[in-house]
């Protein structure tokens, strides 16, 4: 009886933990068909996350192209090698040998791993040759890894650079046409899925996700044969004349079409060790200058638009200084009396400064809107300035006349060939585009077709000898231009040590097929006037030009102030 009573407790605690046992085996079985069963597909998923990976497959940027199809910027393979430094350091590779292949010192490799010693990713060199890259990945060294990638590289070099533009190093815009185009050039990456072991090693291939989608092409309107030329002669005068920067803009006059456009001083983008940021800037858009005589042409047209003023209306300068308000206008010498055309030709100032005060400033200021000034040219080009036209409700007679001869507004150089485009095509506004164009644009008549011819004829005078661009004549091909000199603006107002020195020309005047704009800033060697300075290289520049466009020389000769006369008089 007593020995029942002792044996009792025992049995319970036997019985407890059979019931224990019996329930942890049934948990456990539970536990195994839930994760064979319900659980299979997410431990399934989390497993290939850390064997299955999505790799990207590069696109490459889309090639830019010339005008004829001469590739100007396009993209290359290369190699980028990265690691991952816990990894590399856990496995306790030497780095002497990489260290070595990457080209740097081995104490510096180990330093930059221990303090991204808790990283999984740094870059240890980017873009570099793929046999490069090939000799790096041969030595085998535990967490060094490699990424296909593509780099931008530029054919034409600083000759097409600040209009180009250039990409960083992820390939993406960050000026000029690269960036304005960023979208249509930005190819779409693809991707694939690879089986790799728990360190990262590729076990083999397994799928292509999606495929690599390249960039669309891009065709601009330049010709990079006048490119080069153009370049070439910009870079000789901005040496010779000791200036600061220079641009130059050639229009084609049938389509609105920019055949070149450079500027110095320049960069080269395949290089950017040295990178200047003045160097980048295409002043040919986005700066803004005064644009001085050059703008006579278009203050003559507003007058002839009128019908108070003809080719041969008598202007008498004497004696050459004219005191408006507290200011004086004043010219280089005594020009005397001079007709409209001489005007021109002499580049006047107070025969232009009476011409507008008669006419009043909104009949010119009318005429400088209607071609184009204090607005966009609509090439959406990062930066571009729209230049200042000024207006005002009341306009004081010394503004007038300033605006007449192109003081106190501002005009980009292609702002000033876009409205010389409108004289060469005897008075239609063309708009002007960077991408090539199959079919010329319908022009909008924004001048009398008369009126623009006879600028025209009168601007021809300006290279015949005696007029002020005689350096801009061209062998055998007729030419309408305009010189330009412009006092710039110091601390304390206009200052008599800086200039601006432009010319702008039509050629062949008798059937226009180019407009050339040329500003020298602040030449150095002791010449400034616009005729001596911008002129000669429009001649260089122009005369190669045509030749190489297949441009028929023309049979006129040079018109003299007579012949513009005669041809005025008939007309009339």
């Amino acid at each position: 009886m007593n020995r029942r009573r002792k044996t009792t407790p025992y049995n319970g605690r036997f019985r407890f933990v059979e019931a224990l046992i019996l329930l942890l085996i049934t948990v456990t079985i539970w536990r195994v068909a839930e994760l064979q069963v319900v659980d299979r597909p997410f431990l399934q998923n989390e497993g290939d996350k850390r064997s299955v990976r999505h790799e990207t497959i590069p696109a490459h940027r889309g090639i830019i192209f010339d005008r004829n199809g001469k590739p100007i910027a396009v993209s290359t393979p290369v190699v980028s090698i990265w690691a991952n430094p816990e990894e590399l350091i856990t496995a306790g590779a030497d780095v002497s040998a990489l260290a070595s292949a990457l080209n740097v010192k081995a104490k510096d490799l180990r330093k930059k791993l221990r303090a991204n010693a808790k990283r999984e990713f740094i870059y240890l060199k980017r873009q570099i040759e793929p046999a490069e890259a090939k000799k790096i990945m041969a030595l085998n060294v535990p967490g060094v890894y490699s990424i296909d990638e593509y780099r931008r590289y530029y054919p034409a070099g600083s000759v097409a650079a600040q209009l180009v533009g250039l990409t960083n190093i992820d390939d993406q815009g960050q000026e000029g046409i690269e960036l304005a185009f960023d979208d249509w050039l930005s190819g779409e990456p693809g991707k694939w899925r690879v089986l790799k072991d728990r360190r990262g090693h590729l076990v083999r291939e397994a799928e292509v996700v999606s495929s690599a989608s390249p960039g669309k092409e891009l065709m601009l309107s330049i010709d990079l044969r006048l490119q080069y030329l153009a370049n070439k002669e910009l870079q000789k005068a901005v040496q010779s004349l000791k200036a600061r920067a220079a641009s130059l803009v050639m229009l084609d006059v049938k389509t609105g079409e920019i055949l070149a456009m450079v500027n110095q001083p320049t960069f080269n983008p395949n290089n950017r060790s040295q990178l200047n940021p003045a160097g980048v800037r295409n002043r040919a858009i986005t700066d803004q200058i005064e644009p001085g005589s050059v703008i006579k042409p278009l203050t003559i047209a507003a007058a002839l638009e009128s019908g108070r003023y003809s080719a041969h209306t008598p202007i008498d300068t004497s004696p050459g200084k004219m005191r408006i308000g507290k200011d004086t206008v004043s010219d280089v010498r005594n020009y005397g009396k001079l007709d409209v055309t001489g005007v021109i030709t002499k580049s006047s100032n107070i025969g232009v400064s009476k011409i507008a005060l008669d006419l009043g400033a909104d009949t010119i200021f009318s005429l400088f809107q209607k071609v184009g000034f204090g607005q966009s040219t609509g090439v959406a080009f990062p930066g571009e300035s729209t230049g200042l036209l000024p207006y005002r409700m009341k306009w004081r007679p010394i503004e007038t006349a300033t605006l007449a001869y192109g003081y106190g507004l501002t005009v980009s150089p292609l702002q000033l060939a876009q409205a010389y485009m409108v004289l060469a095509n005897r008075g239609v506004f063309h708009p002007v585009t960077l991408l090539k164009r199959d079919i010329p644009p319908e022009g909008t008549r924004v001048m009398q077709a008369d009126v623009a011819q006879q600028v025209l004829t009168m601007m021809e005078t300006v290279v015949a000898p005696g007029g002020t661009g005689k350096r801009a004549r061209l062998d055998g091909y007729s030419v309408a231009g305009k010189t330009g000199t412009v006092r710039k603006l110091g601390k304390e107002g206009y200052t008599n040590s800086r200039h601006i020195g432009s010319f702008v020309g039509i050629a062949p005047a008798e059937a226009p097929r180019i407009v050339m704009v040329v500003v020298i800033d602040s030449p150095a060697n002791g010449k400034y006037y616009g005729g001596l300075v911008a002129a000669p290289v429009f001649s260089r520049v122009a005369g190669e030009s045509l030749r190489v466009l297949g441009v028929a020389p023309d049979e006129s000769g040079v018109k003299t102030l007579a012949d513009v006369q005669k041809y005025s008089r008939n007309k009339g």
